[in-house]
C-alpha cells in the first residue's frame, strides 16, 4: 500500500495511492489507521507533501555502504554510524534544496528511508518489522566543506532543507531486491543495491533502539552508495528507489 501526504484545497490530507488518484484517509495513517471518507481526488490535482514530519528526530546511518566509505577515503564502521539531522530539514518533492552561504560544496546522498509506526526501544532484530511502517525516498543532503572542516555533522547535515522525503511511504516494500538511483539533471550517478548495506534494515532497528526510543513518526536513514557529488542552484536532483517512487527536488541559492 502506498501513502500519500497531500494538500489539497488549502487543507493538508493522507491518501491511499490507487492509480492516478489517491482515496482519501480520515487521518494520519501512522496514528489513525486505514480508514477513508469515501472520498477519491486526482493526484493532477494535488500538491505532493512530505509524506511524513518526523515527531521528533530523523537518524541517519552514516558509511553503510563499503564503496561508499571507500570514495569518502576511510574504512567501513564496525558497528552502524549514528547522527541526527533534525525534522526542521524536511522538506518534500518539488520543494527547493536551499544551498546555504557557509558551504561551497553541497552533495546529494540518496537513500532508504525507514519510517517508525509504533514507539521502539529495544527492539529485537527478530522484531523489527513490528516497529516499521514503512518506507520511503530520502535525500541525505550534505555540506561537505563543512562536513570536513566541523569535525562532526551536525551543521553539514542538518541545515534547513536538507532532508528531502518522499514521494510516499510504500508499507509493503521488500528492501532485500530494491535498490536506489540518483540523477542529476537526468543524468544517473548513484546505483546502489540495498542488499550491499554493511547493516541491514533488522540490524539498524536493534542499533538505533537500544540507545534511543524511535516515536511513531520518526525517520531513520540507511545510508548511501558510491557516487555522492556536488549540486549547483539550478540543478535538479532525483533520487529513485523503483516500487515506492521518485523524490525530485531543484536547488537553488540562499
Amino acid at each position: 500500500m502506498r501513502i500519500a501526504r497531500f494538500s489539497h484545497q488549502d487543507t493538508i490530507k493522507f491518501g491511499i495511492v490507487d492509480g492516478t488518484e489517491l482515496v482519501v484517509l480520515t487521518g494520519d495513517p501512522i496514528l489513525a489507521g486505514f480508514d477513508t471518507t469515501g472520498e477519491r481526488v486526482s493526484l493532477g490535482d494535488v500538491a505532493l507533501l512530505a509524506p511524513v514530519i518526523p515527531r521528533s528526530k530523523v537518524v541517519c546511518v552514516g558509511k553503510n555502504y563499503r564503496d561508499h566509505a571507500q570514495e569518502m577515503g576511510g574504512e567501513p564502521p564496525a558497528e552502524p554510524l549514528l547522527f541526527f539531522k533534525p525534522n526542521t530539514s524536511v522538506i518534500g518533492p518539488n520543494d527547493a534544496i536551499v544551498r546555504p552561504s557557509q558551504s561551497d560544496d553541497t552533495q546529494w546522498e540518496g537513500e532508504l528511508a525507514i519510517v517508525i509506526g509504533a514507539i521502539a526501544k529495544n527492539i529485537a532484530k527478530e522484531d523489527a518489522a513490528s516497529v516499521i511502517f514503512g518506507y520511503t525516498v530520502a535525500n541525505d543532503v550534505t555540506a561537505r566543506d563543512l562536513q570536513r572542516t566541523d569535525g562532526q555533522w551536525a551543521r553539514a547535515k542538518g541545515m534547513d532543507t536538507f532532508c528531502p522525503v518522499g514521494p510516499a511511504i510504500e508499507t509493503e516494500f521488500d528492501v532485500a531486491k530494491g535498490e536506489v538511483i540518483t540523477r542529476l539533471n537526468g543524468d544517473e550517478k548513484q546505483r546502489g543495491s540495498f542488499s550491499d548495506m554493511i547493516f541491514d534494515v533488522p540490524t539498524i532497528i536493534e542499533y538505533v533502539t537500544a540507545a534511543f526510543t524511535l516515536l511513531p513518526g520518526d525517520i531513520v536513514l540507511t545510508g548511501t552508495p558510491a557516487g555522492v557529488g556536488p549540486f549547483s542552484a539550478g540543478d535538479v536532483v532525483e533520487v529513485e528507489i523503483p516500487g515506492i517512487g521518485i523524490l525530485r527536488n531543484p536547488a537553488r541559492d540562499a
